[in-house]
């Protein structure tokens, strides 16, 4: 048990009975007003049954009861009819999961990849990817010289159908670092 305000992306907890993961989380406070309204927080949760996603505000001080999903070190296989199937480095047992299970995940996953798949109750409910990924680039347009005045980006395609905006400078070949959970450009990779 935790108050919520220990609570942050990625943490999981149950209520009544039922598991979710905290996809985003923001504190607020209204200064506003003679009153001052108590902090609040602000999740947006994804339930790890059904799928479904919501926002929730709850007090600062709201008790929690936060829970430890297992986690396994996977690889991932192949996709097909948009099913993604895993294979546990250890026992070798084979998973799959459906697209919606895995959420931006699918931008990133490149076969033969290593992540961590979370379990609840022997159930897979999501992974968990590093940081930072490298992918190659397969598309996009030469670079314009001309107006550069603040930070000019073009949009570019990686080798998993993902786009994403990249520097002018970038082109068809290069790889380049990615931020994972903002989906942004980060460098090129050397």
């Amino acid at each position: 048990m935790k108050p919520a305000m220990e609570l942050r992306q990625g943490s999981t907890y149950r209520k009544d009975g039922v598991p979710y993961i905290i996809l985003k989380a923001e504190r607020h406070q209204s200064t506003s007003g003679k009153r001052q309204r108590a902090a609040e927080m602000k999740f947006k949760i994804r339930d790890l049954i059904s799928g479904k996603t919501q926002e929730i505000i709850v007090l600062t001080t709201d008790i929690m009861d936060d829970i430890m999903l297992d986690r396994y070190q996977m690889q991932f296989l192949y996709a097909m009819d948009h099913e993604y199937n895993f294979m546990n480095q250890e026992t070798f047992e084979q998973i799959s999961m459906r697209e919606e299970d895995l959420g931006d995940a699918v931008n990133y996953l490149v076969e033969e990849m290593i992540i961590q798949v979370l379990m609840y109750e022997g159930t897979p409910v999501g992974v968990e990817l590093p940081n930072t990924v490298i992918r190659e680039i397969t598309y996009t347009e030469p670079g314009l010289k001309g107006d550069t005045i603040g930070r000019a980006t073009k949009p570019a395609t990686i080798n998993t159908g993902y786009q994403l905006q990249v520097p002018l400078f970038c082109k068809i070949g290069d790889k380049i670092k990615i931020d994972t959970r903002t989906g942004e450009y980060i460098e090129r990779a050397n």
